[in-house]
């Protein structure tokens, strides 16, 4: 699940990413999860979820505009968020999520 929210303010919107346990892959010891995408140049290392009970959970301040964004679970498995503004393909053949933040 994805929410978002509109900080006037400082014209920013706070997205808030969440994985809950029911939708986590089948098959797959989930052990870690990792918010990746264009806005932190697809890096495995730097936008941990917080497991919190059964669902992983992080909030990610981002500019207006339009992301690309996937999870990598344990480090190598690549993961959607079903809940995505959209789909687009990339370079290996499969999809990467959006994420579309408008300008109020």
């Amino acid at each position: 699940m994805i929410t978002k929210t509109y900080v006037k303010s400082r014209q920013i919107w706070k997205v808030k990413f969440e994985l809950p346990k029911e939708e986590w892959p089948v098959g797959v010891n989930v052990r870690s999860v990792h918010l990746v995408g264009d806005f932190n140049d697809w890096n495995k290392s730097i936008h941990p979820l917080k497991l919190r009970k059964t669902v992983y959970s992080l909030a990610h301040e981002l500019q207006p505009g339009e992301y690309q964004f996937r999870y990598v679970i344990n480090g190598t498995d690549w993961f959607n968020d079903w809940h995505a503004d959209g789909y687009v393909p990339n370079n290996t053949g499969s999809d990467n999520c959006l994420l579309r933040l408008p300008q109020p």
